[in-house]
């Protein structure tokens, strides 16, 4: 099984976008939500280079946010990487 991260905040749009293409493929995830500590806010930026949530990692890959993960989504490719 793969291992999905997600770093979010509470009202994100597009956090709640990824949590939903996630959920209509049955995949489980773990959130982080960087807007309950701070820590982890640093700790996302230390791994993606990015400040922009959500952040999301597949297998310990940074594959970016909501956007990156739809792109996957409908090339296929998030098929692939799950396996």
């Amino acid at each position: 099984m793969s291992k999905i991260i997600m770093y979010s905040k509470e009202n994100c749009s597009y956090c709640a976008r990824a949590k939903q293409l996630l959920a209509s493929k049955n995949l489980d995830y773990q959130e982080i939500r960087v807007d309950q500590d701070p820590a982890k806010l640093e700790e996302m930026i230390s791994l993606s280079g990015r400040r922009t949530v959500p952040q999301i990692f597949i297998n310990d890959q940074a594959i970016g946010g909501y956007d990156d993960l739809f792109a996957l989504s409908q090339s296929g490719k998030l098929t692939a990487l799950l396996n």
